[in-house]
C-alpha cells in the first residue's frame, strides 16, 4: 500500500466531516445542531433522539425510526409535514393533542384546586427543584398526551426557563416526539406600588390593560404591545397566547369590559388586528417563513361570536350569567372584531391561529337548527358561521370547563355544559367535534375524547371519525410547526434572563401608560400640580369580599398608592389643613355579579341588579321579565330584578371622596380612578377639581400626568352613563346607546372623549372613530 493511499485513506473522514453542513455544541443536557443557511435544531441529550443527515443537513429522528420522515423535514411546507404527523398518530395521541391542560403553576402549590406533588410529596418536601415537573405534569403529558400546557404563575423568568427545558426533553423522549405548546392568559399588567426608573429592569415589562391600550386610540402602540410581549413570552417557554379578547363591551355592566378593547366595534377590530400582527410576526433572522417563526406566538382571539351582550350585565362564567340576549338585533355586529380585525391581519401571518368560543348561550340565534346551546357546542355558530361563511380554518378550542358538570350556580369553578346540562361527558365532547371544534379547555383527560370518537364511528364509521380527527391534528400542529418548536423547543436560560423585563421594554410600557390615562375634568386649570407644593393622601379601606375566582380576602386600610413614589413629587402630610392639594385615589365602583346565593335561599330568584353606581341603587325600571332563563338548578325561568337593590362592595370610595372634600375646605382634590367599568360619575364628580382615569397603570404614571410630566393624550373606549336608569334602558348587544354624563364644565363623558391640557381633545383619531359612531 503506497504512502499516497494511505494519506487519502486518513482524509476520508475529514472529507466527510467537511461535506456536513451543520456544527454541534452542547450547553448542560441540551446540544444545538446550527445547519448552515437551514434550521438550527435544539435536542435533549437524554431524550434517545438522535441526528439524521441528509444532503449534509441535520435534521431530528423525533420518532427513532432512523430515517427522515416529511414532518421531521423542516425543509417542507408546515401543512404537508403536519398531514404527514397527523396520519401516523394513533387515536389516543390526537385526543391528547385535543387537551388542553389545567392551570399550572409553576411550581404548582400544595393546596387549592390547582394543587401538586413531586413524587407524593410537597416540593419543599421532596427536595426536588421549583422547575421540575410534578407527578400530574408527567401523568397527563406521557399518559394522556397532552402537549398544550396553560402557565399561569412562574416562580421567575430562570424557573420558567428550566421548566419549560425539562417539559420539552420529557415529551421529546416519548412516542412521536411531539413537542409542549405552552400558552398563557395575559400577564403583562402592572403592579400600582412598583416604582419605574429608566435603567430599571424587572421579572416582565408592565402595560395598561386592554381597555387602556384601546384608550389610546392608536393601534401602532397596540402591535408595539404584541411585539415586546412575544419576545418575552418565547423567553419563558410560551408559544401560545390565550388572547386578545375582542368582545364588543355592549352592556356597560358586564365584569369582563376591563379584558376588552371597549364598546366600538372598528376601534375593538383595529386593536385586535394590531395586537395580533405584534404577537404573531417575527422579523428578520427570527422569521421561518411567512412572517412565523421564534419570536412568533399564536395568538387566541376570543370569544366567538361576542360574549359581551349577557342579560342584565351577568357574566357566563356562572350559571346565572349563561345567556346572552339581543333586544337590538345587532347580533352579527359582534362578529366585526374577529372579521374585520383577527381574520384580515396587515401582517404575513394572515389571521389569528386560534378561536376560543364563550360559554354563553347566544339566545335565539341559531336561525338553522334553533338550539339554545353554549356556542362552544353550537354548531350553526361554529361551523356554519365560523369555518363556512367566514372561512376559518384555524384552531377552534373551548374556553375552559365547559364540558364539566354545573354542580352550583354561583361558582367559578364550577363546570359551564350550558344547554347540554343533562347530556354525559361522552355526549358533551362529541356534541363539540361535530360542532366543528378541535380542542377543550381545562381537560387533561383523554378517555372523554376516546369516547366521542367511539360515538362517531358508530355514527359515521371508522374512516369518517379517522379523517376527522386528524383534521383537527393538523390544525394544532401547525401552531408548533409554525414557531418552529419541532426544531428547537428550548431555552438559553441566560438569555431569558436578559431578555424578560429588560429595561427596553419597562421603558416602552411605562410610556404606553402614559398615553392610556384620560383626563375628564380639569376645572380652572387645576392641573398640572405644581411638584414640591404639600399634598393629603387619604388611605383607601376597602372591606372584605370575594375575588371573581370567589377566593375571599380581608378588609384592608392602607394607602392606595406607594407614598415614597408620592414625596418625590410632593411634601406629605396627614393634616388636610396643611395641604395644598388632596390626591384621592380610587376603583371604580364593584359590585356582586347580579347573584346572592342568600336571596335565593330566603325565597327569592337570587337575581340583583347590577349597579354602576357606589351608594344604593334600586331597580325600579328594569324589566318585568327576563328575555332569557332556565337552568336544571332553578325551577322558574324569570330572571328579573326589578325592584330589587344593590349597594357597591366598595362604596367607602365614595365616602372618601366627599370627606376628603369637606376637610379640603375649597382647596383643589385630584380624584384618580381605576377604571373596570362605566361608571355614575354624578356622585361626586362636582367635588373634584380634576379627575383622571386609568385602566391599570402604575401610581407613579398618574402622578407624571397630574404634575405636567407628561400631558394627558388618551380617549374614553367607552360611554359614561349619566345615571343606572339610562343604564337598564339600553340594549345589552348595542354600543353607544347609553345617555351620556355631562359635568360641572359642560363635558359629557361620551365615547372618544378627553382633555389635554388645551381643553377636549380634537385630532386625527376622533375624527376617524367618534365621527364613524351612530346614536341611536
Amino acid at each position: 500500500m503506497n504512502k499516497k493511499y494511505l494519506l487519502l485513506m486518513g482524509l476520508l473522514p475529514a472529507i466527510a466531516s467537511a461535506q456536513n453542513k451543520y456544527t454541534e455544541s452542547k450547553n448542560g443536557d441540551v446540544v444545538t445542531v446550527t445547519n448552515t443557511g437551514g434550521q438550527k435544531l435544539g435536542y435533549s441529550a437524554s431524550s434517545g433522539v438522535k441526528v439524521l443527515t441528509v444532503d449534509g443537513l441535520a435534521f431530528k429522528d423525533l420518532n427513532k425510526n432512523g430515517k427522515l420522515d416529511k414532518y421531521e423535514d423542516w425543509r417542507l411546507p408546515v401543512d404537508v409535514r403536519a398531514k404527514d404527523l397527523a396520519s401516523k398518530m394513533s387515536v389516543e395521541q390526537i385526543a391528547g393533542l385535543m387537551l388542553y391542560s389545567r392551570h399550572q403553576m409553576i411550581p404548582s402549590i400544595p393546596v387549592g384546586p390547582f394543587a401538586g406533588t413531586y413524587n407524593g410529596k410537597t416540593l419543599q418536601e421532596s427536595g426536588l427543584n421549583a422547575w421540575d415537573l410534578s407527578d400530574q405534569q408527567k401523568t397527563f403529558l406521557k399518559n394522556d398526551n397532552v402537549r398544550h400546557v396553560l402557565i399561569t404563575s412562574v416562580q421567575s423568568p430562570e424557573v420558567a426557563a428550566k421548566w419549560n427545558n425539562n417539559a420539552q426533553a420529557y415529551v421529546e423522549g416519548v412516542g412521536l416526539g411531539i413537542p409542549n405548546n405552552n400558552s398563557s392568559d395575559p400577564r403583562h399588567g402592572t403592579v400600582a406600588t412598583a416604582e419605574f426608573n429608566a435603567g430599571a429592569g424587572g421579572t416582565i415589562s408592565m402595560w395598561p390593560g386592554s381597555l387602556g391600550m384601546a384608550a389610546t386610540f392608536d393601534p401602532s402602540a397596540t402591535q408595539n404591545f404584541g411585539h415586546i410581549a412575544a419576545q418575552e413570552y418565547r423567553a419563558l417557554g410560551i408559544a401560545t397566547a390565550l388572547s386578545p379578547q375582542v368582545d364588543i363591551a355592549t352592556d356597560p355592566r358586564w365584569n369582563r369590559v376591563s379584558g376588552t378593547f371597549g364598546e366600538d366595534p372598528q376601534l375593538a377590530a383595529d386593536m385586535a388586528r394590531a395586537y395580533i400582527d405584534g404577537f404573531q410576526t417575527s422579523m428578520g433572522d427570527k422569521e421561518i417563513k411567512n412572517g412565523w417563526g421564534y419570536n412568533s406566538v399564536n395568538a387566541m382571539v376570543k370569544h366567538w361570536p361576542g360574549g359581551g351582550a349577557g342579560e342584565g350585565g351577568r357574566d357566563a362564567h356562572y350559571a346565572f350569567g349563561k345567556y346572552a340576549v339581543y333586544p337590538g338585533n345587532n347580533f352579527q355586529q359582534h362578529f366585526i372584531p374577529f372579521t374585520e380585525g383577527a381574520f384580515k391581519l396587515k401582517g404575513k401571518t394572515g389571521m389569528a391561529a386560534a378561536v376560543m368560543p364563550y360559554y354563553t348561550i347566544s339566545w335565539k340565534q341559531d336561525t338553522k337548527n334553533h338550539e339554545n346551546v353554549a356556542n362552544n357546542y353550537n354548531k350553526y355558530i361554529i361551523n356554519d358561521l365560523l369555518r363556512t361563511k367566514y372561512k376559518y380554518d384555524g384552531v377552534v378550542c373551548t374556553d375552559w370547563l365547559v364540558t364539566g358538570d354545573e354542580t352550583v350556580l354561583n361558582s367559578f369553578l364550577s363546570g359551564k355544559s350550558w344547554g347540554m346540562e343533562k347530556a354525559t361527558l361522552a355526549e358533551r365532547h362529541y356534541k363539540i367535534l361535530m360542532a366543528g371544534v378541535d380542542q377543550f379547555g381545562g381537560n387533561n383527560d383523554m378517555v372523554p375524547v376516546l369516547d366521542a370518537y367511539k360515538m362517531g364511528v358508530k355514527e359515521h364509521g371508522e374512516a369518517f371519525m379517522r379523517a376527522r380527527f386528524e383534521q383537527s391534528a393538523v390544525r394544532l400542529l401547525r401552531g408548533s410547526f409554525r414557531t418552529g418548536l419541532f426544531e428547537n423547543p428550548y431555552l438559553d436560560v441566560e438569555a431569558t434572563k436578559a431578555t424578560v423585563g429588560k429595561a427596553d421594554f419597562m421603558a416602552a410600557g411605562y410610556a404606553a401608560q402614559l398615553k392610556s390615562i384620560v383626563m375628564l375634568k380639569n376645572k380652572g386649570g387645576a392641573l398640572p400640580l405644581q411638584t414640591g407644593k404639600t399634598v393629603y393622601v387619604p388611605k383607601r379601606f376597602t372591606p372584605a369580599g370575594k375575588n371573581f375566582l370567589g377566593i375571599p380576602y380581608p378588609e384592608k386600610n392602607e394607602y392606595p398608592v406607594n407614598m415614597e413614589t408620592v414625596k418625590k413629587y410632593f411634601k406629605v402630610t396627614e393634616n388636610p389643613d396643611e395641604a395644598d392639594y388632596a390626591l384621592v385615589f380610587i376603583a371604580s365602583p364593584i359590585g356582586h355579579g347580579g347573584y346572592d346565593a342568600d336571596d335565593a335561599k330566603n325565597g327569592g330568584n337570587g337575581y340583583l341588579p347590577v349597579s354602576l353606581q357606589y351608594g344604593k341603587y334600586t331597580a325600579e325600571t328594569a324589566r318585568d321579565t327576563s328575555i332569557a332563563g332556565g337552568d336544571p338548578l332553578e325551577k322558574f325561568t324569570n330572571r328579573g330584578y326589578k325592584g330589587k337593590s344593590e349597594t357597591s362592595s366598595n362604596v367607602t370610595d365614595l365616602a372618601m371622596v366627599n370627606d376628603t372634600y369637606a376637610k379640603m375646605k375649597g382647596k383643589p382634590v385630584i380624584v384618580s380612578i381605576n377604571l373596570s367599568n362605566p361608571m355614575v360619575f354624578s356622585e361626586f364628580e362636582k367635588q373634584a377639581s380634576a379627575i383622571l382615569v386609568d385602566f391599570g397603570v402604575q401610581g407613579q404614571a398618574s402622578l407624571d400626568i397630574m404634575t405636567g410630566k407628561a400631558e394627558p393624550s388618551a380617549l374614553l373606549p367607552l360611554q359614561m352613563p349619566a345615571d343606572m336608569k339610562t343604564v337598564e334602558a339600553q340594549y345589552e348587544d348595542v354600543p353607544h346607546d347609553l345617555k351620556v354624563f355631562t359635568d360641572s364644565e359642560g363635558n359629557a363623558y361620551d365615547f372618544g372623549y378627553g382633555l389635554n391640557w388645551k381643553g377636549v381633545i380634537k385630532d386625527a383619531r376622533t375624527a376617524k372613530y367618534v365621527k364613524a359612531v351612530a346614536k341611536p
